[in-house]
């Protein structure tokens, strides 16, 4: 790094404005109105409260009313043409919903009814509580297996399925109550704490293994494992070798091949994308004949079978709160929960984003809770804004949550007429289904983003990844949650500080890695730190500080060059500080007092600074070593520098500096 010359110095003359250029304290506040300030930014940062300020109780009313009830805000300005558009866009995700609906159905070892039951009263109460225009309501393949194979270590769906389709309700009403305990109390920043890079890892894990699960329908198995990683269900597969069909294997292969080539199709020319959303029903239609024309049930091709006709039936009586079950149903609630809602959430923001329009996360999870809560007391389970579906809704042309209203009446009339149309419907048809869905969410492009960019979220990502496909569903989500975490603990525990420099023809100081060409100054180190001091971190950074001091000794003892008398710390990026950060500058101040070193502050923010004031750390330092910028830092250090020769230590200079304050 460069040193600048003494000879370009132009030395800041002693004057009162310089002497008046002290750092100022914030006025104090009380306790409670900081408490309540602080309390805010927690949990009201999108303030929702604003818009009833000054407005009338009446007013406030309808306000109130349309927070909770969205539809009341919209369904007045509804129009004809509207109306036109969710028709098309509620008939167009009617026919991809009920074919998926049957398949994730039997993805989560539930009678393929729910399925259609879970697209009828849920999409209603979206309908009326959810604030996305887009969302397309209905179950969900990470969650359906989840719910699967998180009941089955209790209770074996073949041997007891009234016992496990109860837990499967219960399940569904733990979320509910989950999700919307958390948007009745503002914590939907605990979805947050799942990375970018832990859900891309993670739903391509999910994915996978969803994908390998439907090598049973595809290879027309009677008998599969109930774990879900790799190992287990290969071996599950080809220790079955003999008991292979061959005609389900050629069925599948074919409709899989259609509906990938559906889907290419469209994605080559979105104009015509109701030809992927409708090849799933296309092939539930093509498949079912197929079988019974040719009588392929009796030749090893397994058929759904009958379906019960009629609405959803009543289920708040089947809810199972004894142990053992209960537990599991509440941890198979909790974890499906979050999962659905962070799926949910940012399937809508996305969707609201290209519509230029915003969603409340908040609003949302209430939203995706009460529509669990109504639909596990009418034999659904757990439901969310799958993204396929929601994609297919938005490119339909969908003006408002309409399109539900209308899927959920074509779904009706399904469960009304139309079930047994189904009883010939051949499981490797939903088996293709399901594989051609999950395909889409194995996302190896963001994953190769995220290699080029950032190399620790490429390995979050596929350690979720891994530890979904070769361990479980549940490990794989701990590790995406440890991962993200443990970034986050790293970026706060473990802040970065960087020696600063002059860049050159101007007054900025900035990194000398980020700008080689800037160049330090004799005598001072300039450190910047790059979070906020408090407990977790403060002791590395005393350490970090006095590592840089000794290796700038080490350098300058090398080099020859001019012996280091200041420290400058710049405070830019610390926005707050405790007691154990107080403690580190105390402890800072004596080490650097033992090694005649003079320690200065630049730019410490309002909320320090009135700490720092409390703490007495403020008169420990002394007032006059406490700048707005680094440039003024490094003026009054330069300015010491050249007009008080120090002898052995600028401990002295200080005292002498004091006569600034008094000019």
């Amino acid at each position: 790094m460069g040193m600048v010359e003494d000879q370009q110095y132009v030395y800041p003359s002693v004057n009162m404005e310089q002497c008046k250029s002290r750092v100022a304290v914030p006025p104090p506040q009380p306790f409670l109105k900081s408490l309540q300030g602080s309390l805010k930014e927690t949990f009201f940062p999108d303030d929702p409260l604003r818009q009833f300020k000054n407005q009338p109780r009446s007013r406030k009313v309808i306000l109130g009313l349309q927070y909770f009830f969205p539809f009341l805000e919209w369904a007045p300005k509804y129009s004809l043409e509207f109306l036109k558009s969710d028709l098309i866009a509620g008939v167009t995700i009617a026919s991809l919903a009920i074919p998926q609906g049957i398949s994730y159905a039997k993805l989560a070892n539930l009678p393929p009814v729910l399925g259609l039951y879970s697209s009828l009263v849920p999409p209603l109460v979206y309908a009326m509580m959810g604030s996305s225009r887009d969302l397309a309501v209905g179950t969900v393949a990470v969650a359906s297996l989840l719910t699967g194979s998180m009941l089955s270590t209790v209770v074996n769906p073949t041997k007891d399925p009234k016992l496990f389709l109860h837990l499967a309700f219960t399940a569904t009403l733990v979320a509910g109550v989950f999700q919307t305990s958390l948007g009745l109390l503002r914590l939907g920043f605990i979805v947050d704490f799942l990375s970018h890079a832990a859900i891309v890892g993670f739903m391509g894990g999910a994915a996978t293994v969803v994908c390998l699960q439907q090598l049973k329908g595809i290879f027309g198995l009677t008998h599969f494992t109930q774990s879900t990683d790799l190992i287990d269900v290969m071996h599950s597969v080809f220790s079955q070798e003999h008991q292979w069909r061959w005609e389900s294997v050629v069925l599948g292969c074919c409709f899989l091949f259609f509906l990938l080539l559906t889907r290419l199709f469209s994605k080559r020319k979105p104009k015509l994308f109701w030809i992927s959303a409708m090849a799933p029903l296309t092939s539930v239609i093509l498949g079912s004949l197929l079988v019974y024309l040719t009588h392929a049930e009796k030749h090893g091709i397994q058929v759904i079978g009958y379906l019960k006709k009629g609405i959803n039936p009543p289920s708040f009586g089947d809810f199972v709160f004894v142990s053992p079950y209960f537990p599991v149903a509440l941890k198979t609630g909790i974890i499906t929960g979050v999962i659905a809602m962070a799926e949910g959430i940012a399937v809508g923001r996305s969707f609201a984003m290209f519509k230029n329009y915003n969603i409340d996360g908040n609003k949302e999870m209430i939203a995706f809770g009460m529509m669990n809560i109504f639909g596990s007391c009418t034999s659904c389970y757990l439901t969310t804004g799958p993204f396929s579906r929601s994609a297919v809704n938005y490119n339909a042309g969908c003006k408002t949550a309409v399109s539900n209203i209308v899927m959920s009446v074509a779904v009706m009339i399904t469960l009304l007429f139309l079930t047994p149309l189904f009883y010939y419907t051949p499981l490797v048809v939903l088996s293709s289904i399901i594989i051609s869905a999950m395909l889409g969410l194995i996302d190896y492009e963001a994953a190769i983003h995220l290699l080029k960019i950032d190399k620790f979220d490429f390995i979050v990502c596929m350690s979720a990844y891994i530890g979904v496909v070769f361990g479980s569903v549940e490990t794989g989500l701990v590790v995406a949650v440890a991962f993200s975490v443990l970034r986050l603990l790293l970026f706060v525990a473990r802040p970065r500080t960087f020696v600063m420099g002059n860049v050159p023809n101007s007054i900025s100081y900035r990194s000398i890695d980020q700008y080689p060409a800037a160049q330090t100054v004799p005598g001072i180190l300039i450190l910047e730190i790059g979070a906020p001091i408090f407990f977790a971190n403060a002791t590395y950074l005393r350490d970090r500080i006095l590592r840089w001091i000794d290796e700038e000794y080490d350098r300058l003892k090398s080099s020859g060059e001019t012996n280091l008398y200041y420290v400058i710390l710049d405070m830019s990026a610390v926005g707050s500080i405790d007691t154990s950060g107080i403690n580190m500058f105390e402890e800072l101040k004596k080490i650097m007092d033992r090694r005649d070193l003079k320690l200065v502050l630049a730019n410490p923010g309002g909320e320090v600074m009135k700490k720092l004031q409390r703490s007495k750390v403020v008169e420990l330092l002394g007032e006059e070593w406490i700048h707005l910028t680094v440039g003024e830092a490094v003026g009054a250090c330069r300015y010491m520098l050249h007009t008080f020769k120090p002898k052995s230590t600028p401990k002295s200079m200080g005292d002498q500096l004091e006569t600034c304050n008094n000019v």
